[in-house]
């Protein structure tokens, strides 16, 4: 297939962009930058806003399919900058489609749909959260329920929820747990006792390929959603360490009481936004929970619709991680 790839350029995008090359699909890559290591993959690249209908439709010109991975990630910054990136910018990808009579679309989405406390082994019958902790959290909720219900008229659509994915080359997680290390310890809500799923970031581009090269309309992932996890819960505290760890920081946790890193969150944005600075605060509330909390998915109906399960084990990852390092 020829594949517009959304995206390309980040982390999970350029994974996704090796993974779709091996795999022997054409690959045209759509993002603000320009990225020389997609060109050597043999990766066509076009540049532009995401948000800008016409440029993603002139894209997907040609195309057969397209994989969203592009979005805004994190916990702070301003609801417009999320609103452009993952609500307008699925509503370009949606329409883009359309204009080019492209009948697959694999859309990444995020767990934090679903997530309003605790998740002990949860599944895909869980219902999207009523009330938002974060702009992400109610941009990516948005998104996921338009591409879904895009659905039809000769679209098929199905819609990815990697959960806190690492690796070599991580632009997100690692450097957040290297910044928080202090003196070789490193403060965590609760201590990190609570157990969490997270995903490697080859298996992630894997679950992408297996999810487009399955979809089409009428297929049993079309119009579903699906977690995609290592589907090795650990706790937060021994995950953040082995990373730490892999990269060469050793830390040993050290624990917060949750309502005090509560109360800490609410007054660093209170801050934080007093001061009209684009920095993210250490802790927010929505943090705090991510981090204090217990959040692992069942992705048995993955490997049943997709026929994917992970291929590399986090143990295998944080190898490949040390080894990237030395």
């Amino acid at each position: 297939m020829r594949v517009l790839l959304t995206g390309g350029g980040g982390f999970l995008g350029g994974a996704t962009a090796r993974r779709l090359r091996e795999a022997g699909h054409e690959v045209r890559s759509f993002s603000r930058g320009r990225y020389p290591a997609l060109e050597a993959l043999g990766v066509e690249h076009v540049q532009g806003d995401l948000a800008d209908t016409e440029a993603v439709t002139r894209a997907a010109r040609g195309c057969d399919a397209v994989v969203h991975t592009a979005a805004k990630a994190g916990v702070w910054g301003a609801f417009e900058d999320y609103w452009r990136a993952n609500v307008l910018g699925t509503r370009s990808v949606i329409a883009a489609c359309r204009a080019a009579s492209i009948t697959r679309l694999v859309h990444t989405s995020s767990p934090a749909v679903v997530h309003d406390g605790d998740v002990h082994g949860g599944d895909e019958s869980m219902p999207y959260v009523s009330r938002f902790h974060s702009h992400y959290q109610e941009t990516k909720t948005l998104s996921e329920r338009e591409a879904l219900g895009a659905r039809g008229e000769g679209l098929a659509v199905t819609a990815l929820r990697p959960h806190l994915i690492w690796g070599p080359g991580d632009p997100h997680m690692a450097p957040r747990i290297l910044a928080r290390i202090r003196g070789g310890r490193i403060a965590l809500p609760r201590g990190g006792a609570g157990l969490i799923d997270t995903l490697y970031v080859d298996n992630g581009a894997d679950a992408l390929l297996h999810a487009l090269e399955r979809l089409e309309p009428g297929a049993p992932c079309d119009g579903r959603a699906y977690f995609i996890t290592n589907g090795e819960p650990r706790t937060t505290a021994r995950m953040v360490c082995d990373i730490a760890a892999a990269l060469g920081r050793p830390a040993r946790p050290v624990a917060i009481p949750m309502p005090v890193a509560r109360a800490a969150g609410a007054a660093l944005e209170s801050a934080f936004t007093w001061a009209r600075t684009r920095r993210e605060p250490p802790f927010t509330r929505f943090s705090v929970e991510q981090i204090g909390g217990t959040h692992y998915f069942d992705i048995g109906a993955a490997a049943r619709d997709l026929a994917w399960t992970p291929r590399v084990s986090i143990d295998e990852g944080l190898a490949r991680l040390a080894a990237r390092r030395a």
